[in-house]
């Protein structure tokens, strides 16, 4: 038995011994099985109940159901408030259920769960790994492990700060973060592995920075709860003037009416009772079913050719905030870029090549060059200047140099299952696109051991000793390899970033260098990263000199990097320059259009990416967020507190000068609590700021994280590189601390679930990451141009609907309640009801339900394809213009107007009037009737006032309402029902004996006019004097009488002087690990073909020039004047005229 003793850095100590669970059972530690899901069988309806009464009206109705089952109190029946309750109750319940479905997959298997802390499991190639694992062997000849890593926080908030101790029998060995296998990560080119599980289940690092559930309250919830808290205290108010109007009738009237309502012999307690038989009666007032939004699925059926699948938005709660984005938080590679790299374009020995593909697709004009003659080529790479193929195969020096370069220069493994079948697993795509170029040019990278590296070139089988590698890292901006060929040469071979190899260059290549400027220069301006090439050649004596140091320091134990890197610098000096490589990081379809649509949308995009800065900074000048014609991009990439401060302020000082230090915050209170909200500041013109993940840790800390905000957020794009999962969450914590804004994060992998749950709304990319990302998010799509549809269609018609939703359901729920009130005057403050039991019950259930969920579904302003024309269109819902406390007043108030209009106008038609026959027409039920069917008939006049979009389903809902209420209004006055429960249907016949007189039906029609007339009088002149955006576009779009314009789809072309950086990788490189034999186990098998072959292979054909195709003589890089389009001018004038 093997006995682990790991030291951390937050524990004192963790035992584990390998397969004995009995002994590491007594230490209590996680198990690995994983809950992700809100609820379960047993806690769901308690849960549920418990976040369902959260809710001030559903608190609310339980109270008044109790009241409603004292009999001295109330005059309703108790079905009038349970059923609607138990109706909201289950409908919610149901929603919640479903969501917790929908949106929680089960992640693991039950060999998974049943995975304890000290197992000793093994993984299979492309499988997850299951918990956080110890490696302990692998099948790969020299013992090597290579994962794909998702990069997630230990609980100390540092991925590369574990440590520990091994224990075999009396030796101690160490271990760091390089012997641990993440939960998350998936085995690559390994046929299988084993493991020690050191975390499981929730201890993992993976789920320690997953985050918790929260239940997303969107700003309608929290806006209906003050709201709430106001009717409440209008209910309590109106309850008491008729308790008070009460206690003053028995004074003074009661003694007369003893015979119809026996007199309480104490006035007080009489008030008493009518004050709470009158919270009963007016109930109607607090809004409970207004809650209940339909549940119903938006399925986008997009085809993907790349991933095959549907691109679905699943519902979780679709009025969460869609219309309020303000901000967007969004990773970059695999949600901006497919995080596919192509070769396009080169320079070798001062010489371009590489055609323009968006001009040649626009000529028509496609000319791939054919790989035929070389058998190893990747089928799937293209290229499209068939001058290097000749340079190649005339086997020009220079050209030859280069690509040798990039086949020895990396740290790829290359895995070949069968002759010619090859296969790159490289640490960043970046290397694979660069080396897989090399193999289609004649240059095949086969294989590398710690001590060599083997190519074939141009069909000869050349092995390369490895001496060294000087690996890629932040500050280096560079890597290389030092290589001794099979002639015994020796050779240093350097790529990196051009300001770092410029620097390095030795002066007689300053001729060469100023025209690989120009170069790289076009190349950026085309938005590919670049990287320049650079070799020399060493002397024996001098390197092994070179490499004795070089051992010293790799074994100190103090400043080791700081040795290192000197030698570094030593060796990498006076290297010549080869020429430069273009590679396209391809964005994904439509990225730069949706960018551009929700910046006219005034939504601020925020890019939080674990890549180096200069990646970063290219992906955001490719896809527009960064533009040449910004005023000014700050950089911040400090090293001290005090530095990054300073930073942040100058480049505040620099866009707002007369900024004040203090006046910045406006203090916002809600409920009691008083929050500080930075004050949105605005500047003159667009700037952009870069800052790094170092920086960031001290702008994030409690004493600068102000100084930050208020700098970022007057900046029109902010980009954050080399941030943490957990930075990617603080950064969006803090806009939502500080900011009156809502925020919306997108991403697609693991590292992307604490931004995704943090923000309020988060959306998941099913991308080639994995589900993690989409199973934590509410909103899910294939590709992040869906996004501008989700939110400058979908959103901005969602805050349309639930906006004219609420004012609806207020108006019409405060006007039927009001006549209560308006009542109460006419009839002692007895707590009768004005209107028929069977009618207070049906009128929110049956008669005007459909209408205003007809309208929540599917009104709209102007279609989809308008919405998408004009962006700006989504501006009033940032704002809350649409509905807000003033609209709330606004509406009351018109129910006020409402309410006396129903009540006094059927009260004077009907007062001492008689029917046609002459019999008298002035009783109650004949007037509770005509009340009854005045209010169902004007509201839903109202509401074909306010629906702009009529729908077959509309129409069926709105006069199958008025339909409906005749039909159960004659069913339930006939005399069947009556004789059947007589206390409960007694208004007998009143519906064939009031409904036909003629001068019912005129009253009818006189209320409705007279309740609707003003509101279409003030929208109309409101209209005319001061016009909505919404008001502007739909009159043009009347006017135009066309047809929805189609999506546009143009491609965003750019050109810049700024040079775009190359990424080695996300993280360290590989050099220490292909190099090091720590994990050697036994010798790799002999190639059966050698190591070095003395023909060429039989697949290469040498020919010479083609005819056709000259590698001089013709202009390499013609610039093209891109003129605007007719369609592009069109929208341009359009887009200028709000």
């Amino acid at each position: 038995i093997y006995n682990f003793s790991l030291y951390f850095l937050l524990e004192v100590e963790r035992k584990i011994r390998a397969n004995d669970r009995e002994y590491n059972s007594s230490f209590k530690y996680a198990t690995n099985s994983i809950k992700t899901s809100k609820y379960n069988p047993f806690t769901f309806l308690p849960l549920n109940l418990f976040e369902q009464f959260q809710r001030i009206a559903n608190a609310y109705f339980l109270f008044l159901l109790i009241l409603q089952v004292i009999p001295a109190i109330s005059s309703l029946s108790w079905f009038t408030t349970v059923v609607p309750l138990v109706l909201v109750l289950t409908v919610t319940a149901a929603k919640d259920a479903i969501d917790d479905i929908v949106s929680t997959h089960i992640l693991i298997s039950e060999k998974w769960m049943n995975v304890q802390v000290g197992d000793i499991i093994k993984l299979e190639n492309n499988q997850f790994v299951t918990a956080d694992l110890l490696l302990l062997s692998s099948s790969e000849p020299l013992n090597l492990v290579y994962i794909e890593t998702v990069c997630c926080e230990p609980p100390n908030n540092r991925l590369d700060r574990f440590t520990g101790t091994l224990t075999f029998g009396t030796q101690k060995y160490s271990l760091d973060n390089e012997r641990v296998l993440l939960r998350g990560c998936t085995l690559r080119n390994t046929d299988w592995c084993f493991g020690l599980v050191l975390f499981a289940g929730p201890e993992t690092k993976l789920m320690q920075n997953c985050g918790k559930s929260t239940f997303k309250r969107t700003s309608i919830d929290r806006l209906m709860n003050i709201l709430v808290l106001f009717i409440f205290g209008l209910l309590a108010l109106m309850c008491i003037i008729l308790a008070v109007g009460n206690g003053i009738w028995e004074n003074h009237a009661g003694s007369k009416f003893n015979a119809f309502l026996p007199r309480e012999e104490n006035t007080a307690f009489s008030a008493f009772l009518t004050f709470w038989s009158y919270i009963i009666i007016l109930n109607t007032v607090v809004p409970i079913s207004l809650y209940v939004r339909p549940l119903f699925f938006f399925f986008l059926h997009l085809y993907l050719e790349t991933s095959r699948v549907l691109g679905l938005v699943y519902y979780i709660n679709w009025d969460r905030n869609m219309y309020h984005i303000k901000y967007i938080f969004s990773d970059k590679t695999g949600t901006l870029t497919q995080n596919i790299m192509t070769f396009n374009k080169c320079s070798i020995n001062g010489k371009s090549y590489g055609q323009d593909q968006s001009h040649m697709h626009q000529l028509f004009i496609i000319f791939i060059v054919d790989f035929s003659f070389n058998r190893l080529a990747d089928p799937k790479f293209f290229f499209y200047d068939h001058t290097l193929v000749e340079a190649i195969k005339l086997e020009l020096p220079d050209a030859h140099a280069f690509f040798r370069l990039l086949a020895l220069c990396h740290t790829v493994m290359a895995e070949e299952k069968k002759e010619g079948d090859l296969v790159y697993q490289a640490q960043s795509p970046d290397e694979g696109a660069l080396v897989t170029a090399a193999r289609n040019f004649g240059f095949v990278f086969r294989s590398r051991s710690p001590e060599t590296v083997t190519i074939e070139e141009m069909g000869i089988q050349r092995s390369y000793e490895l001496l060294a590698i000087l690996d890629f890292n932040n500050v280096r901006k560079r890597m290389s390899v030092i290589v001794r060929n099979p002639e015994g040469k020796l050779s240093l071979y350097c790529k990196g970033a051009d300001t770092i190899i410029y620097e390095r260059l030795h002066p007689s290549c300053s001729e060469l260098m100023k025209v690989t400027t120009e170069h790289l220069n076009e190349f950026a301006g085309e938005g590919l990263r670049t990287l320049v090439l650079a070799y020399k050649d060493l002397d024996e004596e001098y390197f092994s000199e070179w490499k004795q140091r070089h051992h010293e320091s790799s074994v100190a134990l103090e400043d080791r990097e700081e040795k290192l890197e000197k030698l570094y610098e030593e060796i990498e000096k006076d290297m010549m320059l080869i020429g430069a490589t273009a590679i396209e990081d391809k964005l994904q379809d439509g990225v730069a259009q949706t960018i551009e649509q929700l910046t006219k949308a005034e939504i601020k995009i925020w890019v939080l990416t674990g890549d180096k800065q200069e990646t970063a900074e290219n992906i955001g000048y490719s896809c527009n967020l960064l533009r040449e014609e910004m005023n000014e991009v700050f950089f911040v990439a400090a090293n001290s507190p005090e530095e990054v401060r300073q930073e942040l302020r100058d480049a505040r000082l620099k866009m707002l000068p007369d900024t004040e230090e203090d006046k910045f915050l406006i203090p916002e209170t809600i409920l009691g609590d008083t929050p500080k909200v930075v004050e949105d500041e605005n500047v003159n013109g667009d700037y952009g700021l870069v800052i790094n993940g170092h920086s960031l840790a001290f702008a994030l800390e409690s004493n600068m994280e102000l100084e930050f905000l208020r700098t970022a957020c007057m900046c029109r794009t902010v980009i954050c590189c080399r941030v943490t999962p957990l930075q990617k969450a603080q950064v969006v914590e803090l806009v939502k601390k500080y900011k009156k804004a809502v925020t919306l994060a997108i991403g697609d992998g693991a590292n992307d679930v604490s931004m995704i749950k943090a923000a309020h709304i988060g959306v998941g990319i099913s991308g080639q990451e994995g589900m993690q990302a989409v199973l934590s998010s509410d909103f899910s799509f294939a590709q992040f141009r869906f996004l501008q549809r989700l939110l400058l269609v979908h959103g901005r018609w969602s805050y349309l609907r639930m906006c004219k939703f609420l004012r609806y359901f207020f108006y019409k729920n405060f006007t039927f309640t009001f006549v209560h009130f308006w009542y109460a005057f006419f009839c002692g403050f007895s707590a009768q009801t004005v209107y028929d039991e069977g009618f207070i019950t049906l009128y929110n259930l049956v008669y005007t339900a459909l209408p205003v969920l007809g309208m929540s579904l599917f009104d709209q302003d102007v279609n989809a394809g308008w919405s998408l024309e004009y962006p700006q269109l989504y501006v009033p819902g940032q704002l809350s213009q649409y509905f807000s406390k003033r609209a709330f007043v606004m509406c009351a108030l018109h129910s006020w107007y409402s309410s006396l209009v129903l009540f006094f106008v059927p009260y004077a038609a009907t007062y001492d009037t008689a029917r046609d026959d002459g019999k008298d027409g002035a009783d109650y039920q004949s007037f509770a009737l005509i009340t009854q069917t005045c209010l169902t008939v004007t509201v839903c006049v109202q509401l074909g006032l306010d629906l702009s979009y009529w729908t077959v389903v509309n129409h069926l809902f709105v006069w199958g309402s008025l339909g409906m209420f005749f039909i159960l209004t004659f069913t339930m006055y006939t005399d069947g029902l009556f004789q059947l429960r007589p206390s409960s249907f007694a208004f007998i016949g009143t519906a064939r004996n009031c409904l036909n007189q003629p001068n019912v039906w005129l009253t009818v029609a006189l209320t409705a006019i007279l309740c609707v007339l003003p509101v279409a009088a003030y929208r109309f002149f409101y209209s005319q004097i001061s016009p909505t955006i919404n008001d502007k576009v739909r009159y043009k779009v009347c006017q135009m009488k066309e047809p929805a314009p189609r999506p546009r789809r143009t491609r965003l072309t750019r050109r810049s002087t700024r040079r775009s950086g190359y990424a080695f990788s996300h993280a360290h490189g590989y050099g220490d690990l292909v190099t090091s034999g720590r994990f050697l186990r036994r010798h790799a098998p002999a190639r059966s073909m050698g190591l070095i072959s003395t023909g060429r292979s039989p697949g290469f054909k040498p020919t010479g020039r083609s005819a056709g195709y000259s590698p001089v003589g013709r202009e390499q890089n013609p610039k093209q004047k891109v003129e605007p389009t007719s369609l592009q001018m069109f929208r341009a004038v359009k887009d200028t005229s709000f």
